[in-house]
């Protein structure tokens, strides 16, 4: 089994679903990791003809930036220290259980009314050398847009530098086109990720074809089990944008909702393509275990072939080797050439009715068979 599937195949790790607050607390009750990351507060303000970002060390500067441009976003990456988080809670105006959301983060995309902001939750995922989900919960106000993440490290990047840059037209508009940029993004993050996969599941059916190996079976089943977690954490947003578009229309408008429906059609196409590859993974390990099954039916087939041409052989051996006094051929000169003459002319026999039949050798391949239908799988994927 070549490296690239023993080392550096992705381990699935995510947030298991655990609840910091014991069973029967009060609706509400928020208790943070204590092992998590210090809340690091970021602020982005811009308009139409100006930006500026500053990073703060306290909940009160905030109050200064606020107001001065037409949208504010305030990202705050980590979960880990409760008084930033209540003070943040009533500068905003959170409501508990969704403050109790932000921090529990095992929570699937899911969007949520309070009377003066929309609660958004999303699941980001990234691939590296184990592949990670992470929730992002946003909060959208009237010119203001709250995001939290547990760790640091996210995938807006590639937003901030066009807000950095003016680029597009991210700047005249309001904070629910920053949400849907938002989402856009953590959406867009699953397509490098099934492209890795896509990639590695080639890599595999190759390896598959020229080694039949039966530890690549455990290679599938990760494979499958990881697919299996990234449709589970994208179906909930499609579910989630599918509300925005239906659910509230005046926090989002009409133009904002026009670019929504595109990230609904994305979401919608990251679950086929998991799907699609889930059920490769499922006609690889199908097509190994017949591999495994045919070649041994082949090692079979040729003992079986073996024994079948001995078995007379042996009774001629066997009548012979009873050396009675009357068997008239034990005494002739030529007996010992004349029964082997005939052994061999049995074998010869059987040889020949064996390739007659078709026995010996098949006229295609099972390699050759699925080669086949691969090439025209794909063609059919490429029509469609």
């Amino acid at each position: 089994m070549p490296d690239e599937f023993e080392d550096d195949s992705p381990s699935l790790v995510y947030h298991p679903f655990r609840r910091r607050s014991a069973p029967g607390a009060s609706p509400g009750t928020v208790i943070v990791d204590p092992e998590g990351s210090r809340p690091q507060i970021h602020v982005m303000c811009y308009g139409p003809d100006s930006f500026y970002e500053q990073t703060l060390t306290r909940v009160s500067e905030i109050d200064e930036h606020i107001g001065k441009e037409p949208v504010t976003w305030i990202h705050i990456d980590g979960l880990g220290d409760i008084e930033i988080l209540q003070q943040l809670a009533e500068r905003f105006g959170i409501h508990p259980l969704a403050l109790e959301d932000v921090v529990n983060v095992h929570q699937r995309a899911k969007v949520d009314e309070y009377s003066n902001h929309l609660f958004i939750v999303g699941r980001m995922v990234t691939l590296e050398s184990e592949l990670r989900s992470e929730q992002v919960s946003i909060f959208l106000g009237p010119n203001y847009v709250l995001t939290f993440i547990e760790d640091p490290g996210d995938c807006f990047d590639p937003l901030r530098d066009r807000l950095k840059k003016g680029h597009g037209r991210h700047r005249q508009t309001g904070p629910d086109y920053l949400v849907y940029c938002l989402l856009d993004a953590i959406i867009d993050a699953y397509f490098p990720v099934l492209e890795e996969y896509g990639n590695r599941l080639d890599d595999l059916e190759n390896q598959e074809i020229q080694t039949r190996n039966a530890s690549l079976i455990s290679v599938i089943h990760s494979f499958r089990r990881e697919l299996l977690f990234l449709r589970k954490s994208i179906w909930p947003c499609r579910e989630t944008i599918g509300l925005l578009l239906r659910d509230f229309p005046r926090q989002f408008q009409d133009e904002t909702r026009v670019y929504l429906r595109d990230c609904y059609d994305h979401t919608v196409q990251i679950i086929e393509v998991a799907e699609m590859y889930r059920d490769m993974c499922s006609d690889l390990r199908d097509f190994l275990f017949t591999m495994i099954s045919t070649r041994t039916n082949e090692i079979m087939k040729v003992l079986t072939i073996m024994s079948t041409i001995f078995i007379p052989l042996t009774f001629i051996v066997g009548v012979y080797g009873m050396n009675f006094d009357n068997m008239p051929e034990l005494r002739w000169r030529w007996g010992y050439y004349a029964s082997l003459l005939g052994m061999g002319i049995i074998g010869l026999l059987l040889l020949g009715f064996f390739w007659r039949r078709g026995w010996l050798f098949d006229q295609t391949t099972a390699d050759e068979s699925y080669s086949s239908s691969r090439r025209g799988r794909r063609r059919d994927n490429a029509e469609n």
